[in-house]
């Protein structure tokens, strides 16, 4: 890899990387704020689930744009509008429950302000986009991990950073500065790419031509990618691997609430996660993809994530936060291993010319995972039921195996006709 691609690289990782810790900083305190602002359970699923709804339907919409206008300029956009949206949030969350903001009220603005954030954050796809353009098909895994890695640095250090400023608030509802610590954040990461993030899209050009562009919704892209059946097998995966993963997310603080574990040990845990899941992309992934290949990494990866939500499964008969800290890092680990390893065969599975939009699709895939994960796994914790939803997870993880296995033989076939 030449060295100038390896500076965009380390560039397009540092401002995801920023741009996800504002993110993180946020995400752990979101239940408080809608519980403080009285929402019920049903208002603070969607509060929750507002972000990925809007990353649903905007990450292909961002990417297949980029394929005409260039990376850099997508990028930009989504950190100035994080900038705006996370400033938003902090300045919302200094107003008490009963006082109206512009004749809105302070929950109806917190909505509003995730579902600014989830528009903006839609730009992931293009941030693979960018590494597509840079990396051959060896290091085309080494690259995507490195989102994973971004990922991982943000949740584990935006959770403590939120909990740090939670813990120092003088208020006694909502701190704003949460808040305004993501939207610095955000615009910092703005500044940096603006100043030394160069274009990785060769044939952006302006479009003088007077030819409208072609940037078809969710629906026909997504039709679009399920002709070719290698790409189809690839984005259930894709759901399915995530879908798990979410429900384990979302049921985490549940779990662990009944193991008697306090807010501010909570966000340890999942500073923990982040930890595990950044050495795990960052340094083990990056070195096996090249050696191993997309597809044993994955299978490798899918084991780990069955046997890890087996194990937390047994966590509430067991009763130890020790023994959970123990098993965590199987699923975390089966995780980072399974996400970069489908994103880089997706990306060798796209043309030159589609980056963006495929890889959109996956984002989009994921990010309806992520608002069903959710839902699905909350509902089967309720009446005291705390290991179905890791019990489901195996379930559906040892479908995500199946379709790893057979992905190889359908990408020959697909590649042969």
């Amino acid at each position: 890899m030449e060295s100038g691609n390896k500076r965009g690289l380390l560039i397009v990782f540092m401002t995801v990387c920023i741009d996800l810790l504002g993110f993180a900083i946020v995400l752990p305190l979101l239940p408080r704020y809608g519980e403080y602002y009285d929402a019920d359970k049903l208002t603070l699923g969607l509060l929750m689930s507002s972000f990925s709804a809007m990353q649903f339907v905007f990450a292909p919409i961002w990417g297949r744009v980029s394929d005409f206008v260039g990376r850099k300029p997508i990028l930009e956009l989504g950190l100035l509008a994080n900038t705006v949206c996370y400033g938003l949030f902090g300045y919302v969350s200094n107003f008490p429950a009963d006082q109206l903001l512009w004749g809105l009220s302070p929950l109806t603005w917190l909505f509003l302000t995730r579902i600014g954030a989830g528009v903006a954050s839609a730009t992931i796809p293009t941030a693979q986009a960018y590494i597509a353009d840079t990396t051959d098909e060896k290091s085309r895994g080494k690259g995507m991990a490195l989102i994973g890695a971004a990922f991982g640095i943000g949740f584990t250090f935006g959770p403590l950073i939120g909990a740090a400023a939670l813990a120092m608030s003088a208020n006694e509802g909502p701190s704003p500065w949460p808040g305004y610590l993501a939207s610095g954040l955000s615009f910092f990461s703005f500044v940096f790419a603006l100043m030394f993030l160069k274009e990785s899209l060769k044939k952006a050009v302006p479009n003088t031509s007077g030819v409208k562009l072609q940037t078809p919704g969710f629906v026909s892209q997504l039709g679009a990618a399920l002709t070719r059946p290698s790409v189809g097998l690839l984005l259930m995966t894709i759901f399915t691997s995530t879908f798990a993963f979410a429900q384990f997310e979302s049921t985490l603080s549940l779990l662990t609430e009944t193991l008697g574990v306090s807010d501010r040990q909570n966000f340890y845990v999942f500073a923990f996660i982040g930890f595990v899941l950044a050495v795990s992309q960052g340094g083990l992934v990056r070195r096996l993809l090249p050696k191993w290949g997309e597809r044993k990494v994955a299978i490798v990866g899918t084991i780990l994530m069955i046997a890890g939500l087996g194990a937390i499964a047994l966590t509430p008969q067991i009763g130890s936060l020790g023994y959970l800290y123990g098993v965590l890092p199987l699923s975390v680990v089966g995780f980072s291993f399974v996400t970069p390893a489908l994103q880089s065969k997706l990306s060798l599975l796209s043309r030159a010319d589609d980056q963006g939009g495929v890889l959109g699709i996956g984002q989009s895939m994921s990010a309806i995972a992520r608002i069903l994960g959710p839902v699905a796994g909350i509902t089967m914790m309720a009446g005291g039921r705390d290991a179905l939803p890791y019990f489901f997870g195996m379930g559906v993880m040892m479908i995500s195996l199946v379709l790893v296995v057979l992905q190889p033989v359908v990408a020959v076939e697909n590649s042969a006709a």
